[in-house]
């Protein structure tokens, strides 16, 4: 009897389990994987949305091979990757470490650093058009007390890129701030007692003891870093629509373009279906890679 009372009352709250996840797990359904699945489907359709869908089969993909200015998209944004996620990560993490020292007004600038995150990504792209400009911009204007001609930040093919990740990388460093200063700050004080006994470096420090031990942070950074760069859009659109000519343009600005300018609605989802596999794919790599690392 007691057994059978055991039972009941677990699968009393197994079913309570169920029901607390259940609204989420319906939300998680519609609102992502469905329109993930309905995107595949699309892909195999030509369709400009006003009219009903044709079915031609593997023909979009087939043209997506031949588009050059896909596969200009798409260097793109492993240039844009290799760029951005490097530059972002490394600042984020410096910071982290300049404010986990005991530093007088160490809050102010956690709040300072961390100000750009929640500006909105708009206003905070405009404002770096205002900055970049070649004529009256205040960086060419800096530049030029130093003897140093104005440079087309956003107007010249070898800048743009490095223009748009230097901006990114101030929008967004401060969120990765906090998680790499969180995991910094959880590591236990005794540590750094036992190995000031034994007279460590601050390089052997952070070598030995803060990177093995906030590697699972890393691995979250990296991973949301390069799943977000792959997927960058706002800032190309507000900046520089695509240009000088195709030097900015992404996967996802080209994939918009298709999709809501030309009305190729197919041929966008084609394109989505490819960036989807390359994110997994590249997603699967760095988790075998950390996981590796984790083993060692």
């Amino acid at each position: 009897m007691t057994v059978r009372r055991g039972m009941t009352l677990k699968r009393k709250e197994a079913l309570t389990g169920y029901l607390f996840i259940l609204l989420p797990l319906i939300s998680l359904m519609i609102l992502m994987y469905y329109p993930i699945l309905r995107s595949f489907f699309i892909s195999f359709f030509d369709w400009n949305v006003l009219e009903d869908p044709k079915f031609i089969g593997t023909e979009n993909y087939k043209t997506l091979i031949g588009d050059e200015v896909f596969r200009t998209s798409l260097v793109n944004t492993f240039k844009w990757v290799i760029i951005y996620v490097p530059m972002s990560v490394i600042t984020s993490f410096l910071l982290a470490l300049l404010l986990d020292r005991k530093i007088k007004g160490s809050g102010f600038f956690r709040t300072f650093y961390y100000l750009p995150v929640v500006c909105p990504i708009v206003c905070v792209a405009l404002l770096w058009v205002w900055i970049y400009n070649t004529d009256y911009g205040i960086l060419n204007y800096i530049l030029g007390i130093f003897g140093i001609d104005p440079i087309g930040w956003l107007t010249d093919e070898k800048y743009s890129l490095v223009a748009i990740a230097i901006m990114s990388t101030w929008k967004w460093s401060g969120y990765n701030m906090l998680i790499f200063l969180s995991a910094l700050q959880g590591i236990d004080e005794s540590l750094y007692e036992a190995a000031a006994l034994d007279g460590i470096t601050p390089w052997q420090k952070l070598r030995y003891i803060k990177l093995p031990l906030i590697m699972p942070s890393i691995y979250f950074v990296m991973l949301t870093a390069v799943i977000d760069a792959f997927q960058m859009y706002t800032e190309i659109f507000i900046m520089t629509k695509g240009g000088p000519g195709y030097s900015t343009y992404t996967v996802s600005y080209y994939l918009w373009s298709n999709a809501f300018e030309y009305n190729k609605m197919g041929y966008a989802c084609a394109m989505a279906a490819v960036l989807f596999v390359i994110i997994m794919a590249i997603t699967l790599i760095q988790n075998k890679f950390f996981n590796r690392e984790y083993d060692a």
